[in-house]
């Protein structure tokens, strides 16, 4: 027969537990011996193997073409008649849903953490996809994980490797591999879904006018995005450093929130024009609102609307006012499949960035952020989504400008327009990672002790910050029964409902391959007859008072031992430049002194003795050391420093620093004091 089929002692590991997303753990766990292969072979003795067709991809980040080696022995001794494998091991999620339900194939195994850091030091996961595209339901992760448990042994096929890296078909042991393009099949998807002619129209009469700026933080959606902006397009899009897969060295980040998409963040702030960013919540929002100039949902109708439960509630608010049906589900994709398959859901979203639609099973998980910056009207706009969602917004901008020839339409004026209608929901995800499983479960302890005794209903805080008062009408753990299949989910969150509609959400996350991570989702609605000043106002700033009563009731700095989390997905969206150190009231209008016993040099004087300017050539901001005096010993001698005179409760503050002074005792520093000192 020309191969050998060979079976492996092997013993079970512990905790091989698919989450909502498959298995993420480090990718030093997967290298351990036999663990990987244990995990695929449960895999292959919980589906149908014999005779089946499978694809293969994942977001191109260390250890993938391993593991689908791997995967190709292992399955291939199971009987699994057909491999469809993108190439290079190459396959985003939403491409690989693409390609089973387009290929009838019977599931597939997808290797990617998604949002998770990739590298030799951080994390890899694997997980299953059924024949719908969408990822495997419970009862399917369940019979994986039982196998795992008592796992003796795996099958395997001795066959030298297969060359990911050449398109076409090849015979492997009793298997046919077939390696694809990765990127071809999804392109010919979103052709027949949105309006490219018009996109491609709108970009190149507005050349000028609209720019765009193409990051995928250093994720799998680099090729993608290139083939749509450039190839379909034909526009001249702006390629970041980030813009290409670098999951396999572990450089940079791919969760596309704030904290880590500073970097793109910055690009925009130096246009001086902040506070353009779009959230998830917002913008599958807008996107539901917008469907009908869309040539997919222009088609065959809008059947409904969805959104996770932590998700904040504006696609609600669209729903009920085009009367259209929508359900509040727990987190994973999955749930949103089962809609999708019964016909009652078309557009959906996650308050985590991911967006998407009855086209496939998956979030359209590739990360695009574009920027489009109106030289003009000096206004910057920056859309942050999921390459569907990226699509969609760049339709629905195309449409709404066909609509007024006359004045421009960017991202800001879609947004105003939206909450003038339909009034905004302020959202933010505070996310604390990696903290102690003991302090974890003491929080969910007091919650639930909470939900149990009612301790909490109908007691009323104080936030000093703000002077509101926060009056709570119910403590509650959020269940559900699936609409489709009837399945009951427990236990998906703790919700802290008050009695103005605001709400704190409280989750152990299990998307983390390392510790314990509390989610923390933080919603608070404001009407459209606020006004457009009180509708646009910073998030941070809407939230604050909330914040501050959650974190008091629920004692989460004591028991998670964290006095900030790691991440918050929202952001006060503010740069400064020196000139707002002179003019903002955020700032003293002086500059003083770095160290004590340094000279204070006040604002005029820093500016005329050239230690504080910005550079003409880059519009750098440059605050200098004086290195001209002769100073006698035990002199003073010139320096910088800048105070804020604005306070914050939290927050990430990133210096950018282009270049240091090289020397003894000389250091960037932020000091940080109360509002008292």
């Amino acid at each position: 027969m020309g191969y050998q089929v060979r079976e492996v002692a092997t013993k079970p590991y512990d905790g091989q537990k698919p989450g909502t997303s498959g298995l993420r753990k480090r990718v030093k766990v997967f290298q351990q011996e036999n663990y990987t292969e244990n995990f695929v072979q449960a895999i292959f003795d919980s589906i149908r193997s014999d005779g089946a067709t499978l694809v293969i991809g994942g977001d191109g980040r260390y250890f993938s073409p391993e593991t689908v080696q791997t995967i190709l022995r292992i399955g291939s001794a199971n009987g699994v008649k057909k491999f469809i494998v993108g190439r290079d091991a190459i396959l985003s999620t939403p491409a690989a849903s693409n390609v089973i339900r387009k290929y009838k194939a019977d599931g597939g195994i997808l290797l990617t953490a998604s949002h998770n850091p990739g590298g030799p030091n951080n994390d890899f996961g694997i997980k299953y996809n059924v024949s719908n595209g969408g990822p495997a339901p419970e009862n399917v992760t369940n019979r994986i994980y039982e196998v795992t448990k008592t796992i003796q042994k795996y099958k395997v096929i001795e066959a030298d490797p297969v060359d990911l890296s050449k398109i076409g078909e090849t015979t492997y042991g009793p298997s046919q591999v077939q390696i694809i393009d990765s990127v071809e099949d999804y392109v010919e998807l979103l052709e027949e879904i949105f309006d490219f002619p018009l996109i491609k129209d709108f970009l190149h009469n507005n050349a000028q006018s609209f720019r765009v700026l193409f990051d995928g933080l250093h994720g799998v959606t680099g090729p993608y995005a290139r083939a749509i902006l450039i190839g379909n397009l034909a526009f001249p899009t702006l390629l970041s450093r980030t813009a290409f897969p670098s999951l396999t060295s572990g450089e940079g980040h791919p969760d596309p929130n704030l904290t880590y998409a500073h970097s793109l963040v910055e690009v925009v702030e130096k246009k001086q024009h902040p506070g353009a960013f779009v959230t998830p919540s917002d913008s599958v929002a807008i996107i539901a609102d917008s469907a009908n100039v869309i040539p997919y949902f222009k088609k065959g109708g809008v059947k409904g609307l969805a959104r996770s439960m932590p998700t904040s509630k504006a696609i609600d608010l669209v729903a009920k006012k085009k009367e259209l049906e929508y359900f509040e589900v727990p987190t994973g994709w999955k749930f949103f499949g089962n809609l999708m398959d019964a016909g009652r859901l078309s557009i959906c979203g996650e308050e985590s960035f991911g967006t998407g639609s009855d086209h496939i099973r998956e979030k359209d998980g590739l990360w695009a952020i574009v920027g489009t910056y109106r030289v003009p009207f000096a206004c910057f706009n920056v859309l942050t989504t999921f390459f569907f969602f990226h699509a969609a917004w760049l339709n629905i901008l195309a449409a709404a400008n066909k609509e007024s020839p006359n004045k421009l339409i960017g991202i800001r004026e879609l947004l105003q327009r939206h909450y003038s209608i339909y009034g905004r929901s302020f959202f933010s995800r505070y996310d604390y990672e990696e903290v102690s499983s003991e302090g974890a479960n003491k929080l969910v302890a007091l919650l639930n002790d909470a939900i149990k005794t009612s301790s909490l209903a109908n007691t009323t805080h104080h936030s000093k910050s703000t002077g509101q008062d926060y009056r709570i009408s119910s403590v509650t753990s959020f269940s559900v029964q699936g609409s489709i299949d009837g399945s009951v989910s427990t236990n998906q969150g703790q919700i802290v409902l008050f009695d103005d509609g605001s709400r704190v959400v409280f989750r152990l996350s299990g998307t983390g391959s390392a510790g314990a991570t509390v989610r923390m989702y933080v919603e608070r609605y404001v009407g459209p007859d606020a006004g457009p000043e009180e509708l646009s106002r910073d998030t941070a700033e809407g939230l604050k008072g909330l914040i501050e009563v959650a974190l008091e009731i629920t004692k989460l700095k004591e028991f998670l031992e964290r006095d900030e989390p790691t991440v918050i997905t929202s952001s006060t969206n503010k740069t400064y430049t020196i000139q707002d150190f002179y003019q903002a009231e955020d700032f003293f209008k002086c500059v003083v002194a770095l160290v004590t016993r340094a000279n204070m040099i006040l604002t005029s004087d820093a500016v005329s003795q050239g230690l504080a300017y910005v550079d003409d050539c880059d519009n750098s901001t440059v605050l200098a050391v004086d290195s001209t005096s002769s100073v006698p010993a035990g002199g003073n001698r010139p320096s910088v420093r800048i105070t804020s005179n604005k306070s914050y409760t939290g927050g990430l503050f990133i210096l950018d620093a282009a270049a240091m002074p090289v020397g003894c005792g000389t250091w960037p520093s932020f000091w940080v004091g109360t509002t008292q000192a």
